[in-house]
């Protein structure tokens, strides 16, 4: 069977997704049973489990980009995805070239895909399984069966959703790593942050090891209960924070890095916040030089640090100090702050908290910059508080460059996603502000409006979700 005839399939299956559909009902059991009659491939390697509502992608790649600068076979799982499936499931082959992440082959996702598709239809006949798996089981049986495969020495698992029923949970970590923790998917994870926090800890081990950062009181409170029950030990990543002494002075027009890259150079023209700074790690300083934008992330590079220092002991691994350094500089993360040339900056905020995010790294901007924001997203996702967030930041008074010597606008585009929000949704919320905006038919169409809109200077900011990120930055790199 062909890559493409494994990618129809699983589109099917996102139909499941969609809201008004039969909620489908998870039990870590039903994932057990498929990874047994597969071999119990999760058992052949060891695992860091990540979990948390935003910071979890970007943490696990910058992790994995540490082990694997360290000559470790490290595998990566992830999702969702940009532009391909087979951006999830990524590995390393020291033997090959140190440092890089590649993504599985098309060949080896179709053989293992159908290997699964075949294993679950028997399940299913013989009554094993009451259903067949959903998307992101299948997907996460496939990453297993392909880190056993390749051998990795090492697999770091983004949770997909929640943690205590994720089709991830049937590893055994190593170690497990809770991101910072907000409101979303409250109709499977709850109502509170607590409620969200006590599934997100669901990824914790008895006497195991907890990397963590000090957060919403909440949160702190969930998360510490359940250690605390489970006897595990917590890590604090904020010994890996950089302090005030140690930031570089890159935004005050310091000295320009010769590594930095003509994407980066374009970035701090933009203004952004870049993670250019150092820190001390068992004695040793580490010149941080993230090529990830954007104050939060230096959360997430103090959590991979903290987890690598603790894989160190755990795994009687050689992690050194350069391999931490140029792991963090090599991670790739697209879609987080991404600045494309000439004017489209990427953003997948997808929630408020990531709206939130967002907008601080605009207040950063010259408040004289015109600005258009090319936004979409799911209709699942609290949409009247992501308006509120960001549509203000894009209000042209009057909605026309003569009332405002630098206009900024709003484009609405549609995705293709059974779950998207209509354009009608996205005007009426920006209509509810009282906030001009237009809408397009397409995305390509909607990229091409934006581009009209936003005059020499200017910066088109794309966000809401990740499906119309990765839309757009295909888009983008294709022209």
């Amino acid at each position: 069977m062909s890559f493409a005839a494994a990618v129809d399939h699983l589109q099917a299956l996102v139909q499941e997704l969609a809201p008004g559909a039969p909620r489908k009902k998870f039990e870590l059991e039903h994932m057990r049973v498929l990874a047994s009659a597969l071999g119990d491939p999760q058992q052949r390697f060891p695992a860091v489990l990540i979990a948390g509502t935003n910071g979890k992608g970007s943490t696990a790649a910058t992790l994995a980009g540490i082990l694997t600068a360290a000559g470790l076979r490290t595998g990566l799982y992830t999702s969702p995805h940009l532009s391909r499936v087979t951006e999830r499931i990524r590995s390393s082959d020291p033997a090959l070239c140190v440092g890089a992440l590649s993504e599985i082959g098309e060949e080896e996702f179709a053989r293992l895909y159908f290997q699964v598709d075949e294993t679950a239809r028997i399940l299913v006949a013989e009554g094993r399984l009451p259903q067949h798996p959903s998307f992101f089981e299948r997907l996460t049986a496939l990453a297993f069966l392909y880190f056993a495969e390749r051998q990795v020495e090492i697999a770091v698992l983004e949770v997909g959703l929640g943690g205590r029923l994720d089709a991830t949970n049937i590893v055994e970590p190593v170690l497990s790593v809770i991101t910072d923790i907000a409101l979303d998917h409250q109709d499977y994870l709850g109502d509170t942050i607590a409620e969200i926090a006590r599934e997100k800890a669901g990824i914790l081990r008895p006497n195991g090891t907890l990397v963590t950062l000090p957060q919403h009181p909440e949160a702190n409170q969930a998360i510490g209960e359940a250690a605390t029950a489970l006897n595990a030990r917590g890590v604090n990543a904020a010994d890996y924070l950089p302090g005030r002494q140690f930031a570089l002075a890159q935004s005050q027009g310091g000295p320009a890095d010769p590594a930095v890259s003509d994407s980066a150079a374009e970035i701090n023209v933009l203004h952004l916040p870049a993670n250019h700074y150092s820190v001390s790690v068992a004695g040793e300083t580490i010149n941080v030089r993230s090529p990830l934008y954007g104050e939060h992330q230096r959360r997430n590079i103090a959590l991979a640090i903290a987890a690598a220092v603790e894989l160190r002991t755990m795994l009687r691994v050689e992690i050194a100090t350069h391999s931490i350094e140029q792991g963090i500089a090599n991670t790739v993360w697209p879609g987080r702050l991404e600045f494309l040339p000439p004017n489209l900056l990427l953003d997948v905020a997808h929630n408020p908290a990531g709206a939130w995010t967002l907008r601080a790294a605009i207040a950063s901007l010259p408040e004289s910059q015109p600005r258009t924001l090319l936004f979409s997203c799911l209709r699942d996702k609290d949409l009247s508080e992501i308006s509120r967030i960001l549509f203000p930041l894009f209000d042209s008074p009057g909605g026309s460059a003569r009332n405002h010597q630098y206009p900024h606008h709003i484009v609405f585009a549609p995705i293709a996603n059974a779950r998207a929000a209509s354009l009608e949704d996205l005007a009426a919320a920006a209509r509810a502000l009282e906030i001009p905006a237009q809408s397009a038919a397409t995305p390509a169409e909607a990229l091409a409006l934006a581009h009209r809109l936003t005059p020499p200077g200017g910066l088109i900011i794309a966000t809401g979700s990740i499906y119309l990120v990765g839309t757009l930055r295909e888009l983008a790199l294709r022209s």
